[in-house]
């Protein structure tokens, strides 16, 4: 009988071998892999990302609000707290304080309209009369008070045009009082017109113009 025990008894199965770094003997076959160990998100330890930058799959954040340039027509975009979207830097006009102008233009013509009426009567003639009466009132003022009537120097309002904020052409304002005023030559007619006219800004967004503004391309500010 041989005194040797069986074959590899009282030996290492990974005798030779170094288990940190050199490849070792696996007892189920095959040569076992070096253990490497890996920093998370693929990153390898004692690389850091600099505080702020993107990193571990993170996409790049985009500053808040939309590109310059994209409001529609070439407008700048209204400010996302109450900024004026109209060039120059002043405020859209109150509502209520543009229909107050409209109050002191009624009462400054108050007199000659009655005047005309009582010369003429309720009648076509006075209807036409009364209508080219207001927008010669209008036209003439626009054009050379530099886009105020009475009413609106009252309350510190003008028309500017609404591409540069500045004086509009003369042929703008000429057209944006004879849609305001002339409509009411049409009897009845006119007056629906006028009513509808008024109350356009209420909804109007994001100029707040009435009709007689769309086609002037004209908008009413606040002054300071």
């Amino acid at each position: 009988m041989s005194t040797n025990g069986p074959t590899g008894h009282g030996q290492n199965p990974y005798e030779g071998s170094d288990p940190y770094g050199q490849q070792q003997q696996n007892p189920y076959g095959g040569a076992q892999q070096p253990y490497k160990q890996e920093a998370p998100y693929g990153h390898p330890y004692g690389e850091q990302q600099p505080f702020g930058q993107p990193g571990y799959g993170t996409p790049p954040q985009q500053p808040y609000g939309s590109p310059e340039g994209s409001w529609p027509h070439g407008h700048p975009q209204p400010g996302a707290f109450g900024g004026s979207p109209v060039p120059g830097g002043r405020p859209l006009a109150p509502i209520g304080e543009r229909l107050v102008a409209r109050l002191i233009d009624t009462g400054v013509l108050l007199v000659p309209t009655v005047l005309l009426y009582a010369v003429v009567g309720a009648s076509i003639l006075y209807y036409v009369l009364a209508a080219m009466l207001s927008f010669a009132y209008e036209a003439v003022l626009l054009v050379t008070q530099g886009g105020q009537t009475v009413g609106k120097k009252v309350m510190k309002l003008r028309v500017v045009d609404l591409g540069t904020g500045g004086k509009p052409a003369e042929g703008s304002l000429v057209g944006r009082a004879a849609l305001y005023t002339l409509p009411n030559a049409v009897y009845c007619i006119g007056s629906l017109f006028a009513l509808l006219n008024v109350l356009w800004p209420l909804w109007d967004k994001p100029y707040q113009q009435a009709l007689h503004d769309k086609p002037a391309k004209t908008v009413v500010v606040k002054e300071s």
